[in-house]
């Protein structure tokens, strides 16, 4: 598990991150954290399925618990603002350094805009740089330009790698 608060290097240095960005506090989601994470998922993808079988809550308690993957969340003012979820995956090629991917990138509907998403990605970023990943991914279903432009202004590129995607064939029973 990635340790309390932390500051990436930089926090807060550049010209225009007051207000908003400035005051956000990076830290590893903690059990108490789960309701507030799930909120900001309910903004991504509103169209899943409510879960009520508690299949989320042990879900998220083996996230939290398990090496290597990390739950973060940008908290301000005690409330949650952004979530990401930093897989730092072990490899045998590139001198045996481990690779991220990372996912479920979240920022509060209402506070997009103010520099908490480059916030949180900053600090996802440094964790997974700090961990000794040789590279970070993600992938994106937006088609939005301005979360490609987002992205880019992370430091990540789209024309590097090619990413597929396959899904479980459906059940026709």
């Amino acid at each position: 598990m990635w340790p309390g608060p932390i500051r990436p290097k930089g926090w807060g240095r550049r010209a225009g991150m007051a207000g908003d960005y400035a005051r956000g506090m990076f830290r590893a989601a903690r059990p108490d954290d789960f309701a507030q994470i799930i909120r900001l998922y309910r903004q991504l993808n509103p169209d899943d399925p409510v879960v009520d079988d508690g299949s989320d809550e042990a879900a998220f308690a083996q996230i939290v618990g398990s090496p290597g993957l990390h739950l973060f969340v940008l908290e301000r003012d005690g409330v949650v603002v952004a979530t990401t979820y930093l897989n730092v995956i072990p490899n045998i090629s590139r001198s045996a350094s481990p690779y991220a991917v990372i996912e479920n990138v979240v920022v509060e509907k209402s506070r997009r805009g103010t520099g908490l998403g480059r916030q949180i990605m900053a600090g996802t970023l440094q964790a997974a740089w700090d961990a000794g990943c040789y590279k970070a991914m993600l992938m994106t279903g937006s088609r939005d330009p301005s979360t490609h432009a987002f992205y880019r202004a992370c430091g990540f590129s789209a024309d590097v790698k090619t990413a597929y995607l396959a899904r479980p064939p459906r059940s026709t029973s």
